[in-house]
């Protein structure tokens, strides 16, 4: 059975590794007769995640595979599928992938996910940075009842929802910080978080001890920089630092080789047994499931708000949508919805 296809897709490329700052150059738009496969998806949605900038390096350190000169940009997608010569799959099903920016992607049945598309308001909440905040925050930190808990970078994709995971855990007080006044606004009054600071209204230790003054027990760390040394400050003793990431190094130009990279008051964490606790979240299928069933819960029961911008355009718009939450223009996690 086929649906009606286009005869071309178009995709997203990598046109030359990041070196600098990054800009419309890097990328390209190729044209190509449809792909080939056991299952043919035409993309319906696309992730978009801060972490793709370090992709783009050739030297990228993180535990993934980096993007390659030449190949397909980009990560998690939903899609319909609209020929399908395997009985796992059949053509008008919601299914999930890691196909990048394309139009269309093709392959063996194995690597589509299907999707229950009444679960949720939207297919893009399944492009959720969940998992990862979830993962972090509970597995990681093992945040829980009475809980002093900091999220740095809280208004993005992962941080949005790792500051509401820590309430529905149980946490006493959680403390975000933002890069402007409505965003601090946004954490407050829509996603629920007891307090949150501009971390460009002065220095971030002192801000944070206002808001914590008896201390913080778990930091969940998205940004690096100023701010892990400020949480260091302001650990209780035995706090658990669940490190993430380092934003302060992905958003920048490359040029500053400290960005993000902060100073450890080593005798500080010695004297505070702080345990220092990095993590990489793969997206397994417990680590999948493990969220998707507390994501599901809290909905239904009025406890969580999904934070998401989603932007309409056509495939080609994802780099310049990418640069954009590099820049800090949209709150909590981004998907491109293809236009048909």
């Amino acid at each position: 059975m086929t649906a009606e296809l286009k005869q071309r897709s178009r995709e997203v490329r990598l046109r030359r590794h990041l070196d600098g700052e990054l800009t419309p150059d890097h990328f390209e738009i190729v044209e190509n007769e449809l792909p080939d496969g056991e299952v043919l998806v035409r993309t319906d949605y696309v992730h978009l995640a801060a972490a793709f900038k370090d992709l783009m390096r050739a030297d990228c350190s993180l535990p993934m595979p980096p993007y390659q000169v030449g190949g397909r940009v980009g990560g998690g997608a939903i899609g319909t599928v609209v020929r399908s010569n395997s009985p796992a799959l059949a053509v008008g099903d919601t299914v999930q992938s890691f196909t990048g920016w394309g139009e269309y992607a093709a392959g063996g049945a194995a690597q589509f996910h299907r999707l229950e598309p009444d679960l949720f308001p939207s297919p893009a909440y399944y492009l959720s940075q969940g998992p990862t905040a979830y993962y972090g925050m509970v597995d990681i930190a093992e945040v829980g009842p009475g809980d002093v808990v900091f999220v740095s970078g809280a208004a993005g994709g992962v941080g949005s929802l790792a500051g509401q995971i820590a309430k529905c855990r149980g946490a006493s007080r959680v403390i975000g910080s933002a890069g402007s006044p409505a965003k601090v606004a946004y954490l407050v009054e829509e996603l629920g978080y007891d307090a949150a600071f501009d971390y460009h209204d002065g220095p971030v230790v002192e801000q944070l001890r206002t808001l914590a003054p008896d201390g913080i027990t778990v930091f969940f760390d998205n940004v690096g920089g100023e701010q892990f040394e400020a949480a260091v400050e302001v650990a209780a003793r035995g706090a658990r630092f669940a490190l993430c990431g380092a934003l302060a190094a992905q958003a920048g130009d490359g040029q500053d080789p400290m960005a993000g990279f902060p100073r450890l008051d080593v005798l500080t964490a010695i004297t505070k047994l702080l345990q220092l606790r990095p993590f990489a979240c793969y997206h397994l299928p417990d680590q999948l499931a493990a969220w998707g069933k507390s994501f599901g819960s809290w909905l239904a029961e009025g406890r969580f708000v999904y934070p998401h911008s989603v932007l309409d355009g056509g495939i080609e718009q994802a780099p310049s949508a990418l640069i954009g939450l590099l820049d800090g223009q949209y709150t909590g996690n981004v998907t491109l919805r293809i236009a048909a």
